[in-house]
């Protein structure tokens, strides 16, 4: 923890916070039947996206998922905006027209959640070919599922990252389920991590609910990225607190896997860290918590007194290939 500057820690717990509290409220709305379409949410793996994100940029990229809100969140993509898109209103990001498995803001390297599973490897490997042909010392990083490894995409990404020594770090975040699955049932290897020695890169496992192992894991692999030494798989284990979709009943999941994960809670092992080393007061920190509870709350206003796209819109935003 020396290593890393006081903002940057206050940066990164006011993010996991903003992730956590933006996603409750967003459960109740949908419980309240208040929001159109599924939302997948992030509770509980915030420690991954944000321990990763704290070394990008705006010039840096990330692909998404389909549970992509706590990663556009760590990327700096505006609540209000997503809040919006979720409503279905034109002022949301992607004009009311994504809903929350579409979400992108490509000015702050967001390049967009998914909804198609294992989508996101080639786009970073795209984002990775742009930033090595123009010379720049820009990254790309690609999240993705335990469900999604088992992807051809994610495959023949990784093959291709490998031979062409692409800047992109991919992250697994292997929460255990893909969808209702257990993990070691769909894989075949002994962790998802050591499939990196099959495509010529460093296979790193790290601990999910831990901010600071990410942190480390994910500087490292970008640093490495940078530098030009080509790509890294980290496979990061946690916990989703929520279902794999709002309406799913979690019968896969025992009550003693919730109580062990729920006792290592990302946001709260941080923050337990955090004042033990007296690096920032208690004050500071439930002074983050209101202001990310007023944030969520003014975006909710926001998205609720937006208008929705006109019908003409239909029309617009939308691009044709011709033969």
């Amino acid at each position: 923890m020396a290593e890393i500057s006081r903002d940057t820690l206050v940066w990164m717990y006011e993010r996991m916070r903003l992730i956590r509290t933006f996603e409750d409220r967003v459960a109740g709305l949908f419980a309240e039947g208040l929001l159109p379409g599924f939302v997948h949410l992030y509770a509980g793996e915030e420690a991954i996206a944000v321990g990763c994100c704290a070394h990008l940029t705006d010039h840096d990229y990330i692909t998404s998922t389909h549970r992509g809100h706590g990663h556009c969140i760590a990327k700096g993509v505006d609540v209000k905006a997503m809040m919006a898109e979720l409503f279905g209103k034109v002022t949301g990001s992607c004009k009311g027209k994504g809903g929350s498995m579409h979400i992108a803001d490509v000015d702050k390297g967001m390049l967009g959640a998914n909804g198609i599973v294992g989508a996101g490897g080639p786009l970073a490997c795209g984002a990775a070919l742009r930033n090595k042909v123009l010379h720049t010392d820009g990254v790309a990083l690609c999240f993705f599922g335990d469900g999604a490894s088992e992807q051809g995409t994610m495959h023949e990404a990784m093959n291709l990252a490998g031979i062409w020594k692409l800047p992109v770090v991919f992250v697994c975040e292997n929460n255990l389920f893909a969808e209702s699955t257990p993990w070691f049932y769909h894989c075949s290897a002994k962790d998802i991590a050591s499939r990196g020695a099959a495509y010529s890169m460093p296979g790193l496992m790290v601990d999910g609910c831990d901010a600071f192992a990410v942190y480390e894991a994910a500087g490292e692999a970008i640093a490495r990225a940078r530098r030009g030494d080509g790509p890294t798989l980290i496979e990061a284990r946690a916990f989703r607190y929520y279902g794999h979709f709002q309406g799913d009943a979690i019968l896969y999941q025992t009550e003693e896997d919730k109580a062990q994960y729920r006792a290592r809670d990302p946001i709260d092992q941080f923050r337990s860290r955090l004042l033990a080393r007296s690096l920032v007061t208690a004050a500071e920190l439930d002074a983050i918590d209101v202001q990310a509870g007023m944030l969520v709350e003014d975006a909710v206003r926001f998205a609720q007194e937006s208008p929705y796209p006109l019908p003409e819109d239909v029309l617009t935003d939308v691009y044709v290939a011709y033969a």
